[in-house]
């Protein structure tokens, strides 16, 4: 027995010596032309003549009945590779790091019409391995494969995207750094605009269900809890929207104190509404060519159309391979013709053929009439080659097109080369907003559920300054809002632009404060610092808000204020936004929430779900439970 073992092991150290080393280049040639071969014979095969034979099953069948058809030169070379993976499946010791070579194989010895392909032979050799032998590693399915899988079809033939990790990524984000903590007798005054945008939570949304955690790069907080519809108090007669502020304590730090700043725009009276003018500006690159973008854009912006109204109007102008004016400016009656002009839509090219974006605004402005609303729709997967390079250039123009009425909102498709970066920039200077869609379900939130807030602004340029009292505030940090921030001085300045509220829209904000006295401090008082005053300190105001916003069509702002007082209880709107808060914090890896743990996050937001009546809070808490999950 000895001496058979003694054979064994010789030839183990014999295979590992003639083993050549593994050739990188030369297995890419091999597989590349293996599927172009497999490639013909898909396309040129017969379909099977029924046979009353019966089948023939075993684990081989399909090996001995390709070397059957083999001439013998070709039937030398397979058998010698399946030979050899025979004999690695009984040396189970015998371990390769990288695929078993397979011999040279030329056009020439393995053509289609033998009916079989390189490809259809290393499966079948791979198939042959039990699964328990960790002998060989699987070959990883080709791009083309994967992408062809990246969504399944339900009935109804409507495409449902399936989240995988994008083959390659240059996605872009905005770079910024959490708002830091800021000492109250040093910075009283905090100011920044409103934002309304919820491609960040979408995107989030997509990477978990993904199989990934996010980047601290990908998160905007404030992105996040302004994704959810809050029932917050409705606005009086005489405004556009409501404001309430609440404090309570600190979920992750009993010795802070949360400031929760609501806004609430007033609901739109649908059947009272002006006319849409709206210009699809679709982007139809090369990289469009993918289930989740150019054929999802299509089916979201078919739900869009069963929004409109007869005296609507659309026009579509594409870019890069279907560039210029695909349809002219259209009554959205005439349905059909718009629906075929963007079922001719094609994905391919790679260079705008004019100025899309020039195009678009032209379009929008020969349709605009008086009391109507103009806007451009941009969709998109990253690739803003829509004729004008550069950046600001690019934001000026679309600012000046912004003065005359014309807005533009920005949709984001696909992953691998999301531009959200650009995306956010141009939202922002276009009066517009930027979502991101990766399912359909999205695109009925962003475009049929909320399509009132997309479309039909009722107040512009909306700042938000708070004033904080020294004597009852040691420190505090603005949850969020990082890529909105403003100078103090830009608050009385109605030359520099904001954020808008749409019909509808609620806003939410949210502030951490540190009381004077506090355990929770973390920083030691300045021994020259002014003292406060006797009023200050007798106050219990914690501060004061402060908000601008201008009424659609005027160039003057007016003026809200309101003292922030310490008292009251967190409603479950205020108590679902401080998880969600709490959850985008998690994913960030702040420093600030101590021992709390996405299990924190869960129980407070199961706790303060309310009625759910889209799922949309249940989703978040399952989303939780997935970062949790993937965290670990």
């Amino acid at each position: 027995m000895s001496d058979l073992f003694d054979d064994l092991d010789d030839l183990k150290a014999a295979m590992t010596a003639a083993t050549p080393a593994p050739d990188g280049a030369r297995k890419a040639e091999n597989i590349a032309l293996a599927e172009k071969n497999f490639a013909a014979r898909q396309e040129t095969a017969k379909t099977a003549r029924s046979t009353s034979d019966s089948p023939q099953t075993g684990r081989f069948t399909g090996v001995f009945a390709m070397i059957k058809s083999l001439t013998p030169r070709r039937a030398l070379t397979a058998t010698t590779a399946i030979v050899a993976v025979g004999i690695v499946a009984y040396l189970p010791s015998f371990r390769l790091t990288e695929p078993m070579p397979i011999p040279q194989m030329e056009e020439a010895d393995f053509s289609v019409a033998d009916g079989i392909s390189l490809e259809a032979v290393r499966n079948e050799n791979i198939a042959a391995v039990p699964s328990s032998a960790p002998l060989m590693e699987r070959p990883a399915p080709s791009p083309s494969l994967r992408q062809k899988n990246r969504a399944i079809m339900p009935e109804g033939g409507m495409l449902v995207p399936f989240p995988v990790e994008p083959a390659t990524d240059s996605e872009a984000f905005p770079q910024e750094e959490p708002n830091p903590l800021k000492i109250t007798a040093e910075e009283p005054v905090s100011t920044f605009s409103v934002d309304v945008d919820t491609a960040s939570y979408a995107i989030l949304r997509s990477t978990l269900e993904g199989g990934r955690l996010p980047r601290a790069e990908q998160i905007r907080i404030e992105e996040m809890v302004n994704y959810f519809p809050y029932d917050y108090i409705a606005p009086g007669d005489d405004a556009p929207f409501s404001v309430a502020t609440t404090v309570a304590a600190t979920p992750w730090n009993p010795d802070t104190q949360l400031v929760h700043i609501a806004l609430q725009g007033e609901k739109p009276v649908v059947d009272s509404r002006p006319p849409l003018n709206l210009v699809f500006l679709i982007d139809t690159s090369g990289s469009m060519d993918e289930a989740d973008k150019l054929p999802l854009l299509k089916q979201s912006f078919r739900l869009l159309l069963g929004q409109l109204r007869p005296e609507d109007q659309v026009a579509i102008v594409a870019y890069a391979g279907s560039a210029g004016e695909v349809l002219a400016p259209t009554p959205a009656a005439e349905r059909n013709t718009i629906l075929a002009a963007l079922e001719r839509l094609d994905a391919g090219g790679s260079t705008a053929g004019q100025e899309g974006l020039v195009q678009a605004y032209a379009t929008a402005d020969a349709m605009a009439q008086e009391g109507e609303i103009s806007r451009v729709i941009l969709a998109t997967d990253g690739d803003f080659n829509v004729g004008i390079y550069d950046p600001e250039e690019l934001e000026d123009f679309i600012a000046k097109k912004r003065d005359t009425g014309t807005y533009l909102s920005v949709l984001g498709f696909g992953r691998g080369n999301l531009d959200d970066a650009t995306m956010q920039a141009l939202a922002q200077t276009g009066n517009g907003q930027a979502a991101y869609i990766d399912t359909l379900a999205e695109a009925q939130k962003s475009l049929v559920d909320q399509l009132s807030g997309a479309l039909f602004p009722i107040a512009n340029d909306v700042k938000i300054q708070v004033e904080f009292n020294p004597a009852q505030i040691a420190e505090y940090r603005l949850i969020g809002y990082e890529t909105r921030a403003l100078n103090r001085e830009d608050f009385n300045n109605d030359k520099v632009d904001a954020g808008e509220i749409g019909a509808g829209h609620s806003v939410t904000a949210l502030y951490e404060v540190t009381p004077v006295g506090s355990p929770a401090q973390l920083t030691d008082p300045l021994r020259y610092q002014p003292a406060a005053t006797v009023s200050d300190a007798e106050s219990d105001e914690l501060g004061f808000l402060r908000l601008r916003y201008k009424a659609p069509g005027e160039d003057s702002s007016q003026l809200i204020e309101s003292p922030i007082l310490l008292g009251g209880t967190f409603t479950g709107e205020a108590q679902f936004a401080a998880a969600i808060a709490g959850f985008g914090q998690l994913l960030q890896g702040s420093p600030y929430l101590g021992d709390w743990s996405y299990s924190d996050a869960i129980t407070l937001a199961n706790g303060a779900r309310g009625d759910d009546p889209y799922g949309y809070r249940s989703q978040a808490v399952q989303l939780m439970r997935l970062a949790d999950s993937l965290s670990k």
